[in-house]
């Protein structure tokens, strides 16, 4: 990958029309953390006017969708931008985890039948759904062997999920008045584990730095009571997947690493536009109705996450300590008005879309103590 030159603004950029202000708030203080750890200087939050003649390193909340956008903000490349790029608005959902039930079921333009095909074997049982008429047959395809996880595309923290243990209960669920604009919008129905362990998988390209890691993540309960993103634990390296593997590290965790490469390199074959300079994949391992051990890719995300800062802390001590071999860190978000733990380094401590406080920080560990 080229160099980030230093001519180069690190800029923020909220790309969602009224976002919450966490979010804002957050991409900001990664992108000045980052400029710092660069040597670049923080131009802020993007400005069509002020910078439309800069040179930029941009740090978009979400997934660039379509060249006019890319364009528009002058990134050409994942040189560009710490985040990614697809060509078409599904490929950065969890909508492209799995098939269409049959050839002839409704799909989104630009979709590639290939990437199903090369994930088949790397993630759970399950189908992507885009029209109403082809969810009660996939729906009872799947509940045929166990409870579903109902999961909108666009959803993100979890939030909007739903169990379904019976044919009855999906019936009841088709039965809503806004049940038809919810599968229209992209649905993916996935076969329920428990007893389940979430591990982050993921490797950022940030300038002439490359890192990779793997890890946990947990959850937490949001102002709502709602379960929700609470959180990642990260093995971090410099280098590439494999200067991970040298690490002792248990099977389950290299099974997760090997299925995230799996999905990783199927995105760059099926979707030939897209590209990314952050690449983080979530793989459940739990149990399914017939307390069958199953591991596979929930989702990608190819923008900033809530590892985000706990990547960020990483480069920093690996630019700081050129000869470290590895480094722990982790992302903590709080919805629980508390004092900072000693070490920690504040993220955001504020409001949140869904609850009266939010907080966010990030601590930093030795690999082998």
């Amino acid at each position: 990958m080229t160099p980030t030159q230093r001519k180069k603004w690190v800029v923020a950029h909220s790309t969602r029309d009224g976002a919450p202000q966490h979010e804002v708030d957050t991409n900001r203080a990664l992108a000045r953390w980052l400029a710092q750890i660069l040597g670049l200087k923080f131009g802020g939050s993007y400005d069509p006017q002020r910078h439309s003649d800069r040179d930029l390193y941009l740090l978009p909340t979400q997934t660039l969708i379509g060249a006019a956008q890319a364009l528009r903000l002058n990134v050409k490349g994942p040189q560009d931008l710490w985040g990614g790029y697809v060509d078409y608005d599904f490929i950065c959902t969890k909508a492209i985890t799995h098939g269409l039930l049959s050839p002839d079921a409704t799909a989104p333009e630009g979709w590639s039948p290939l990437f199903g095909e090369r994930v088949r074997d790397v993630v759970l049982e399950g189908f992507s759904v885009f029209a109403l008429q082809d969810a009660r047959p996939a729906a009872r395809r799947l509940l045929s062997r166990g409870p579903i996880r109902l999961k909108p595309v666009h959803a993100c923290a979890g939030r909007g999920q739903e169990v379904i243990h019976s044919v009855d209960a999906f019936e009841a669920l088709l039965a809503r008045p806004d049940a038809a604009q919810l599968f229209s919008e992209g649905v993916v129905l996935e076969q329920d584990l428990h007893e389940v362990v979430t591990h982050s998988v993921g490797q950022s390209f940030i300038g002439d730095h490359l890192f990779s890691y793997c890890g946990e993540q947990y959850l937490t309960q949001d102002g709502q009571g709602e379960d929700v993103y609470g959180g990642s634990d990260l093995l971090v390296v410099p280098g590439a997947y494999e200067d991970l593997l040298m690490l002792d590290l248990p099977a389950d965790v290299r099974e997760a690493i090997e299925q995230a490469r799996v999905f990783d390199s199927a995105a760059n074959q099926a979707y030939p536009g897209f590209y990314a300079s952050r690449r983080n994949y979530d793989i459940a391992q739990g149990l399914d109705s017939d307390g069958q051990r199953r591991s596979g890719v929930l989702e990608q995300s190819w923008r900033m996450g809530g590892a985000s800062s706990a990547e960020v802390a990483a480069l920093q001590s690996f630019i700081n300590n050129p000869g470290l071999r590895a480094i722990r860190v982790s992302s903590v978000e709080t919805y629980v008005d508390q004092a900072l733990p000693a070490d920690a380094i504040e993220v955001y401590r504020g409001p949140a879309e869904n609850s009266d406080f939010l907080l966010k920080y990030v601590t930093v560990n030795s690999y082998d103590g």
